[in-house]
């Protein structure tokens, strides 16, 4: 209608005020309700080829959507263990911060394996001790072995030397003894040898082996204790939290609650523009939306981000052929927009749902002297039409709490 009401002040009141004050024909007379299309016929074409004309062209270079939302991403609360609940630290709405408690599952049996796990290290370090003192024992043993194998060597080389000496005057059956008894001795002294080594691997190797397996139990114990305490992974709150103790939680089945961030649907607006508009839709290009929980406001906002795909052709791998019509409803193109100064969501409800509008600006190529003069007047004119594309969302962010609260049967 505004472009409609424009466009006759272009094309029906002039071509009123000639047939008025040219022509010399009174409205009432010679221009009636009945006469009013042959007397202002050209008028009135004129005026229904400009509306059509400016409508799909601020449509087109300023594209308007009403699918605009503040969406936001939760965070399930998903436990990694199944198990009854023990504690509930949250109520029904509450905000917490990263790391609270939100609530613990019943962990009697993991305190139970963390116990053992550290008792377990314990008896490790006794057992080194003691394998410590097994090691003087053993040094003490070897002192010994060697001082035996010592002594009957001695006697041996004593006896020989006399039987060198003065044959016959040591049985050879003597020598023989001796020789037996070194040679017992000596196999006493390897047996030490080997039963320190022994000690010093098991005090050496073994036993740090057994001490950190143990430690590793008792970590693996610790971590499967810290998962019976379910925790806030970010800032944020938490909302419908149902969850009681007694509960029996399921991470399989289904999350036992919603956590949304604390920043959560306040950066940026999700819209969806028309297919047709791809081409206009540039990043970069300045902005305006207005949302309804924040009623009578216009929010100046930024293009970051356009998506080249669009998520009403996409689809998974199956069984079956894809069949296009299908695809019932066309897809949008799905646009990125921050507001141009700081906290300009401060106000709206993250999810709110809001109205749109992209200007297109063409004062770079008029202002590079790289286009001619027909069409930067045309750029100038495309342009220009963005004013009433402006005019149009402030009607509707001046209407849309009368058309919500009265029209629509509140």
């Amino acid at each position: 209608m505004l472009e409609l009401l424009l466009c006759s002040l272009l094309t029906i009141f002039p071509d009123y005020l000639y047939r008025r004050y040219r022509q010399g024909k009174r409205l009432g007379h010679e221009i009636t309700l009945y006469s009013v299309w042959f007397q202002l016929r050209f008028g009135i074409i004129a005026c229904l080829m400009l509306t059509v004309a400016l409508i799909t062209m601020i449509f087109y270079y300023h594209p308007s959507t009403s699918s605009a939302t503040l969406y936001y991403r939760t965070v399930p609360i998903v436990p990694e263990t199944n198990g009854r609940v023990a504690e509930v630290h949250v109520d029904f709405s509450a905000p917490v911060k990263k790391g609270d408690v939100i609530f613990r599952l019943d962990n009697s049996k993991q305190e139970a394996s963390l116990l053992t796990a550290k008792r377990k290290i314990v008896e490790v370090d006794a057992a080194m001790l003691s394998a410590q003192a097994d090691t003087l024992k053993a040094e003490g043993q070897l002192q010994e072995a060697k001082g035996a194998v010592q002594q009957a060597a001695d006697e041996l080389d004593t006896k020989r030397e006399l039987q060198r000496r003065n044959p016959g005057i040591v049985p050879q059956r003597d020598i023989e003894k001796l020789e037996v008894a070194v040679a017992g001795r000596q196999g006493s002294l390897d047996a030490a040898t080997a039963s320190k080594e022994s000690v010093k691997t098991r005090l050496s190797a073994l036993l740090p082996a057994e001490k950190a397996s143990a430690e590793a139990a008792m970590a693996e114990a610790q971590v499967d204790l810290d998962k019976t305490y379910i925790r806030a992974g970010v800032d944020g709150r938490i909302e419908q939290f149902l969850l009681r103790p007694g509960d029996i939680v399921n991470p399989v089945m289904r999350s036992a609650g919603i956590l949304i961030p604390e920043e959560a649907g306040r950066r940026a607006l999700t819209a969806g523009f028309g297919q047709i508009e791809a081409q206009v839709l540039k990043v970069g290009m300045v902005a305006e939306a207005t949302c309804i929980s924040k009623p009578w406001t216009i929010i100046p906002m930024i293009i970051t981000s356009v998506q080249d795909y669009i998520a009403a052709g996409q689809f998974r791998g199956g069984e079956q052929l894809l069949e296009a019509q299908n695809t019932v409803r066309p897809g949008t193109v799905l646009v990125i927009m921050e507001p141009i100064y700081k906290g300009g969501l401060e106000g709206v409800t993250p999810g709110s749902s809001c109205i749109a509008n992209a200007y297109t600006s063409n004062h770079e190529r008029i202002a590079s002297g790289k286009v001619g003069a027909f069409k930067s007047f045309a750029l100038h004119v495309v342009d220009a039409t963005g004013i009433v594309h402006a005019m149009l969302l402030r009607i509707q962010a001046l209407l849309l709490p009368i058309k919500t609260l009265v029209l629509s049967g509140h």
